[in-house]
């Protein structure tokens, strides 16, 4: 497994890293059997979250006892010093360790919440002392708006930065990356086959790992996924398989979405499930869950166009931050 330096954290990290979130799907026994052998393949990154149902506790029965073999990240996506500071004690006891690499700062999306987690008596505060007494080695922050982030990267001296990069959303190779190359903080790309769709899974993810990001993170929930993705990037991307990927990329983001998820459809269309992997089903096609997932939303897109309050202008697109037709893309699904 090939290894990078998460930027000014100095950790030496797997390029690419285990996300945990899908561990809240198996039994503790797949857990210890898929972790374990993930760390036996070389990767040395694991991701998880509070927010992550019993995730952080299946992988501290799973692997803690090896705690010396790997940097471990989570999160806290409570925005007060005293719920912060909970979440991260409890996180710790969950973990099975005495402290943790990374502490994130987690899904900090609005202007709003960053200025609360800021706050005397915010989220910050609480990282901050953990980290004082040794509980937490460095500071990050995530979200899914990169034009944001990289304005946060320039208020807060934060380690690391987790954000969205795929072939369907490539936004913050110059929204954010550039801003967070020049301030040395750690990057850890996530969702690389935008979960559960994009289709041609290798491809995707040497898309993401042919970027400048220190890690490509992606969910693993068997010893299958585990093998196939460390297969995806045992050798570094070339100039000319670049220009190849960067071809085949080529419209895929017209879209427009970056999931923020500042809007929501009173019909129940999952609009970012919906525009996210819209030109990349044309082109490609979906994986058989993505599939399934787009068609949920596709049902309901005749009464998108005729439903009364989104007529004059729909409820979504008064909603979202860049402005984007939404009602328009739909339009263009249905044909």
């Amino acid at each position: 497994m090939r290894t990078n330096i998460l930027g000014k954290t100095g950790l030496t990290v797997s390029a690419l890293g285990f996300g945990a979130m899908r561990l809240r799907g198996l039994s503790q026994e797949e857990s210890d059997r898929v972790l374990g052998h993930a760390l036996d393949r070389g990767i040395t990154y694991f991701d998880t979250a509070a927010a992550y149902g019993d995730s952080e506790e299946k992988l501290g029965k799973a692997i803690s006892h090896r705690r010396s073999e790997y940097v471990l990240a989570t999160k806290t996506q409570k925005r007060t010093y005293r719920e912060a500071m909970q979440e991260i004690e409890q996180s710790l006891c969950r973990l099975q360790t005495d402290y943790v690499d990374i502490l994130q700062i987690h899904y900090v999306n609005y202007p709003q919440e960053y200025r609360d987690v800021k706050r005397e008596d915010g989220a910050i505060r609480a990282a901050e002392e953990m980290k004082a007494k040794g509980y937490v080695g460095h500071i990050g922050i995530t979200g899914h708006r990169p034009e944001l982030l990289a304005r946060w990267l320039q208020d807060y001296p934060f380690a690391t930065v987790l954000f969205h990069l795929s072939m369907v959303q490539p936004f913050a190779r110059q929204e954010l990356m550039p801003v967070a190359e020049s301030l040395d903080v750690g990057m850890i790309a996530m969702k690389p086959i935008s979960g559960p769709f994009l289709s041609k899974v290798t491809e995707s993810l040497r898309y993401s790992s042919a970027s400048t990001a220190h890690v490509v993170l992606s969910g693993m929930e068997s010893i299958a996924e585990v093998d196939a993705n460390v297969a995806a990037l045992e050798w570094k991307v070339d100039q000319e398989e670049r220009r190849a990927l960067e071809e085949m990329a080529a419209g895929l983001d017209e879209h427009g979405c970056r999931r923020c998820n500042y809007c929501s459809c009173p019909l129940e269309i999952r609009i970012p499930d919906t525009l996210i992997p819209s030109r990349y089903r044309q082109k490609y096609g979906l994986l058989e869950a993505g599939e399934k997932l787009w068609q949920k939303s596709a049902d309901k897109f005749a009464q998108c166009l005729t439903y009364e309050p989104c007529r004059e202008k729909p409820l979504c697109e008064r909603a979202c931050p860049y402005h984007l037709p939404i009602q328009e893309e739909i339009r263009k699904a249905m044909r």
